[in-house]
């Protein structure tokens, strides 16, 4: 495989719909990688990109993403029913978590898929929105200094202004992916520690109330009502029902009667006294 000629950098023209046709492809598969590849054509020196094909049935990794036979036949396919006229100018791939830049294996696919100098790399992360640009430069990768987004209707939306940023090594790539990977999994481990606790906090104030109910009903003084059967004529209860039944008057009087002192022998009744007196005159 011959190098790219040497020359400047590619200038590049994408539209705002193949951006948001990327960013909506990456954003589905917030863990892996995915990729795809760049749709348009090359006019003195700018690429400009019109359209975009999801690389489906791609080798999908946590750090790293490949274009399988499957993949291409998929791309070829559509490009040749849709956009028979135009050129694959590029290609676009994600990485969830671990910023901008070309990897060791991003870079031989670029090298052996598109060597092409006025092809691209378009790298964008869903996790941060950040996405960036690179292209062939004097024989290497460089990340383009200057891109335009332009807008379906014409309009230029903004110019966006990079810095380059050498190519890392797959295995940091792949460190970085699994402390994302780790952060997500502690930040839902969290979460439920968190309504574990305020599902113990709940039936821990529950059991408590409910105790210290329970103990006021035992322990505090009670006013127990019971209803006592009266007498409907003197308001008395009627006899039998308490454990003291209410004095009869009869009976008051002949205890009154009893505690009264009796006559001593020899003694006379006075009125028996002035009866015999009658009797005598």
């Amino acid at each position: 495989m011959s190098k790219p000629k040497k020359g400047k950098a590619p200038v590049l023209q994408i539209s705002t719909e193949v951006v948001r046709q990327i960013r909506q492809h990456a954003r589905a598969n917030g863990k892996t990688e995915v990729c795809g590849v760049l749709i348009g054509a090359e006019d003195d020196g700018v690429t400009c990109v019109e359209a975009c094909i999801a690389g489906v049935n791609a080798a999908q990794g946590g750090a790293h993403v490949t274009f399988t036979q499957d993949t291409w036949e998929h791309i070829y396919k559509i490009k040749d029913r849709d956009y028979p006229d135009e050129r694959i100018v590029g290609w676009y791939h994600s990485h969830p978590g671990f910023g901008v830049f070309l990897s060791e294996h991003d870079t031989f696919i670029h090298k052996n898929f598109f060597s092409s100098p006025q092809q691209v790399a378009w790298v964008y992360d869903p996790h941060s929105d950040e996405e960036g640009c690179f292209g062939w430069k004097t024989g290497e990768l460089q990340r383009v200094a200057q891109f335009v987004i332009v807008d379906g209707r014409g309009g230029q939306r903004a110019d966006v202004v990079d810095k380059a940023q050498p190519a890392r090594d797959r295995s940091d790539v792949d460190d970085e992916w699994q402390k994302s990977s780790r952060g997500d999994d502690s930040r839902e481990d969290a979460k439920l520690s968190q309504l574990t606790k305020i599902v113990s906090d709940v039936f821990s104030h529950l059991a408590v109330f409910v105790l210290g109910g329970l103990l006021v009903w035992y322990l505090l003084p009670r006013i127990l009502v019971m209803p006592v059967p009266v007498d409907a004529q003197t308001g008395r209860p009627i006899k039998g029902v308490l454990e003291r039944p209410a004095a009869q008057p009869d009976a008051d009087r002949g205890q009154r009667d009893a505690r009264q002192p009796t006559a001593q022998s020899g003694q006379r009744n006075p009125a028996e006294t002035k009866k015999d007196d009658g009797h005598q005159r």
